[in-house]
């Protein structure tokens, strides 16, 4: 006595799965297509150097709440102190900016400030939030 094998479909005779890789394809082309990256690159001090910085060439800015700069106690707008650091870089090249942040700044105006820092090429940038140790 024969047994009856039934005859078993494959995937080749539907077009499902040829569907779903599509799918697929399109949709990982869209979403590589909204993953732009719009940051800034900065140097990163290696994690067991120590760097020697001489006071000449230290620059401390302070940013208020409402975003204004002051050094040395002087109120200044981005033009000045781009001026300003711009002079100083070629007077000392290894100038190491700091900009201390009141926690309620518009961020905006941080990022600005970082912003004229990487313009004007400085390889040693610091900030902190006022209050933090």
């Amino acid at each position: 006595m024969k047994i009856r094998r039934r005859k078993r479909n494959s995937y080749g005779d539907s077009s499902a799965s040829s569907d779903i890789a599509f799918l697929l394809i399109i949709y990982f082309i869209v979403i590589a297509g909204f993953n732009i990256n719009k940051g800034f690159l900065m140097n990163l001090p290696a994690k067991n150097s120590t760097r020697l910085i001489l006071k000449d060439d230290l620059m401390r800015f302070d940013m208020d709440s409402s975003g204004d700069i002051f050094y040395q106690g002087g109120g200044l707008g981005l033009k000045e102190a781009e001026s300003l650091i711009g002079s100083a870089v070629s007077s000392h090249p290894n100038l190491a900016v700091v900009l201390s942040i009141d926690p309620l700044s518009p961020w905006q105006q941080v990022v600005s400030f970082v912003e004229l820092a990487q313009k004007l090429e400085i390889n040693s940038f610091s900030f902190n939030m006022k209050g933090d140790s």
